[in-house]
């Protein structure tokens, strides 16, 4: 089991580290008078994430297509959980309920794959430039990896701020979201799968 490290007893608890070197920085939404809220305390044993035992029931195994815009045999993309700031926020999530270090061979081997697909898939929507995607795993048990989409010619919005950026900016309408999932689904579909939810609808 991991215990209190090195690394953890020399951390100033409780104080305010500084924020200089975000400032000033390419990617950085903010500027002016910041502070950084006070370091907490590890926590240790750390809180049981959604689907682990003791935790809150897996979002995902509890309602398996919620919110989905494609799916296949294996896997399902998910998207429009709430109002989003980026043309696209989504996530991948395997059909089965398995973490990283669990996960299948079969669905290591197409993981890579899919990505792709999924990266270029949101590239199709009009007006964004380039995918970013990442892998938190703080939330929820069951393996998922996020996809952003940033927007052409936004290049403030490079990097791992996007995810701030996206709660910053103005909402997407309802309709224009519905359009970019029908175009995800649609560049998805050609290849397999099948279009889900808003994203199957005419």
């Amino acid at each position: 089991m991991n215990d209190i490290s090195e690394y953890h007893r020399r951390l100033p608890y409780g104080e305010r580290v500084l924020p200089e070197p975000l400032l000033g920085g390419p990617f950085f939404p903010f500027e002016g008078d910041l502070q950084v809220v006070p370091l907490a305390e590890p926590v240790i044993p750390e809180p049981p994430r959604a689907g682990e035992p003791g935790g809150n029931p897996c979002p995902t195994c509890s309602d398996p297509d919620g919110n989905a815009i494609w799916g296949d045999e294996q896997w399902v993309l998910k998207a429009g959980f709430e109002p989003n700031g980026l043309p696209m926020v989504a996530i991948l999530v395997p059909r089965e309920h398995y973490r990283l270090d669990n996960l299948p061979p079969v669905l290591t081997a197409t993981l890579g794959p899919v990505i792709q697909r999924i990266a270029g898939a949101i590239r199709e929507i009009p007006g964004v430039g380039r995918t970013h995607f990442s892998r938190w795993g703080d939330g929820s048990e069951h393996f998922h990896v996020w996809f952003l989409a940033r927007p052409l010619g936004m290049m403030q919005l490079r990097g791992a701020m996007i995810a701030a950026w996206d709660d910053l900016l103005p909402r997407v309408p309802t309709a224009e979201f519905q359009a970019n999932a029908r175009t995800v689904a649609s560049a998805l579909s050609s290849v397999g799968g099948t279009p889900l939810g808003v994203a199957a609808a005419s």
